[in-house]
């Protein structure tokens, strides 16, 4: 799922390695070739209709943090900064450029002038302003831009094209999480509208797409902005995209979209299941791949829960799942098994292999131990209640529910009764801020370490139910130094307390597949491997 919710410089020299991170893309196909790449000129004019599996059912970048709707809405808004895929650098775009203060609480931003949202208004320290103000009361959707600015102090009007962030604490994610759809910067307008407004209605933004038509669970439309002149350092192509319009069509059958992609109805398609690629090998489709930072694909457990607040029973749950089956029976080619809560991919991912090998005789043992017994059916009891989990999780990615029912068949093996409740896109968020669950399936990307601060920090969202402990000082100790050692040290000390104890059980990391039409050139990732569409041409 990518879903739940995803998510860059610092006293330049200091912070820059922070957010160094090695990237995976590769391309395969008959050609060899990545539509990244093209052939020709580039051209400007037609439409890309991209079909993708889900809908998120809301159109604001600030409150969406499901994959597949981000390669549409992230295209409506521009960031203070973006994020080199290949090296992690921040660079400049709507900021021009800025300073951060040595214990990293303040963050300056010079922004660039003549920008302007599609309503008319323009770009200006005021227009940030009430973007940051506004986002702690996004709600229940919000959770991602809300940790990005949690612990803000004020954000101040220096003067018209100058806004200074200061935090109560040292935050050296902060610039990092200038480069994320979820700080996307949205005109003044759209920021006085209700959080269920902006999901419905959409936004203005100052990006290089306009939205047009929004129909929940069927497509959205964008269309190009004309006068756009304003675009990120990284991008090729000066001034306005190629494109005229981008369709994104939900289909939410996997085999359907291949074969939409084959027949040449659609000219991408996301999430490309192992079934299918065969199928799309060769002929006039390229697949494209690139794996995701951020915390892996797994199991948030409700750690408040009777059983799962005993150590051994979240452990026993760890040992039994065998990550590489999950992995190379349903996930695409090349897909990792997770060796850590974190995915290879992100700065300062530390590999916690060893701890995260399947063993069903310990889970076994784990279990005896916390006083589980097996029945006549080979379901374990105590005190005469079975040892049963109800697992969450929503249809955003093709693979979620193959890969949950063999999860089921591995715990029900060791005797743990596995239930599956499929909830709709929109009821996860809720849901797992209400408490009222036991375990749920589910990754967030982000290209930073802090990712595992905004969803394990009992001074947050603490949407698992985490009891207070070091793990806590940890995760606030790294977001408050700018020693990229140290930094590197306290994230490694983090990803281990969260794999030995067991509150969140990785299973496999998240590789964002896609299938191309060969006519389709430079389909860029960003760093977090979602999409960037303004350098995109049809020919």
């Amino acid at each position: 799922m990518t879903a739940l919710p995803d998510v860059r410089s610092t006293p330049w020299a200091a912070l820059t390695a922070l957010v160094t991170t090695s990237v995976l893309l590769t391309a395969c196909g008959s050609s060899g070739t990545d539509p990244g790449s093209g052939t020709g000129q580039p051209r400007s004019g037609g439409t890309l209709t991209f079909a993708v599996g889900s809908d998120a059912g809301c159109v604001d970048p600030q409150q969406v943090a499901s994959n597949e709707t981000i390669y549409s809405v992230r295209q409506i808004v521009d960031s203070l900064t973006d994020q080199d895929p290949k090296t992690g650098k921040i660079v400049p775009w709507l900021a021009k450029s800025w300073d951060v203060s040595s214990d990293a609480t303040t963050f300056t931003f010079r922004l660039r002038s003549g920008v302007t949202f599609s309503d008319g208004s323009k770009l200006t320290a005021q227009v940030v302003k009430d973007n940051f103000d506004a986002v702690p009361r996004l709600g229940a959707l919000g959770t991602l831009a809300e940790g990005y600015l949690s612990g803000v102090k004020s954000t101040t009007v220096v003067d018209p094209l100058t806004v200074k962030v200061t935090f109560k604490q040292p935050n050296a994610q902060f610039l990092q999480a200038t480069s994320t759809h979820s700080l996307g910067i949205e005109s003044s307008a759209s920021v006085k509208k209700t959080p269920q407004q902006k999901c419905s209605d959409g936004v203005t933004g100052s990006g290089p797409f306009v939205l047009k038509q929004y129909v929940q669970n069927q497509s959205l439309t964008l269309a190009k902005r004309t006068g756009y002149a304003w675009g990120s350092s990284l991008w090729t192509k000066q001034g306005e995209a190629y494109l005229d319009k981008l369709v994104f069509k939900v289909v939410p059958e996997a085999g359907v979209r291949a074969g939409s992609l084959q027949s040449g109805q659609v000219d991408a398609i996301s999430s490309v299941g192992r079934a299918n690629e065969a199928a799309l090998k060769g002929g006039q489709v390229t697949l494209q791949r690139r794996a995701n930072p951020g915390i892996v694909f797994g199991l948030g457990l409700n750690n408040s829960r009777p059983a799962l607040k005993d150590a051994r029973v979240r452990q026993a749950i760890l040992y039994a799942i065998d990550r590489k089956q999950v992995a190379d029976t349903v996930f695409p080619t090349g897909t990792q098994p997770a060796t850590s809560v974190l995915a290879h991919t992100t700065p300062d991912y530390t590999s916690l292999a060893p701890d995260l090998t399947s063993d069903a005789v310990r889970a076994k043992s784990l279990l005896e131990a916390a006083g589980w017994k097996p029945g006549s059916d080979g379901i374990r009891a105590k005190d005469g209640k079975k040892l049963g989990l109800t697992i969450d999780w929503v249809p955003n990615a093709a693979t979620n529910q193959a890969a949950l029912e063999l999860i089921q068949q591995q715990l029900k093996a060791v005797g743990i009764q596995v239930s599956l409740r499929q909830l709709q896109i929109t009821q996860l968020a809720p849901t797992l801020q209400s408490g009222d669950y036991d375990a749920a399936w589910g990754n967030i990307t982000r290209a930073d370490p802090d990712i595992l601060r905004s969803s394990f920090s009992t001074k947050l969202a603490n949407l698992y139910r985490l009891p207070t402990s070091s793990l806590d000082t940890a995760l606030a100790a790294q977001a408050a130094t700018t020693d990229t050692a140290k930094r590197k040290q306290l994230i490694a000390q983090a990803q281990r307390l969260i794999v030995h104890n067991a509150y969140y059980v990785p299973v496999v990391e998240l590789q964002t597949q896609l299938g191309v039409s060969k006519r389709v050139h430079a389909l860029n990732f960003d760093a977090s491997s979602r999409l960037q569409l303004h350098d995109t041409w049809i020919g």
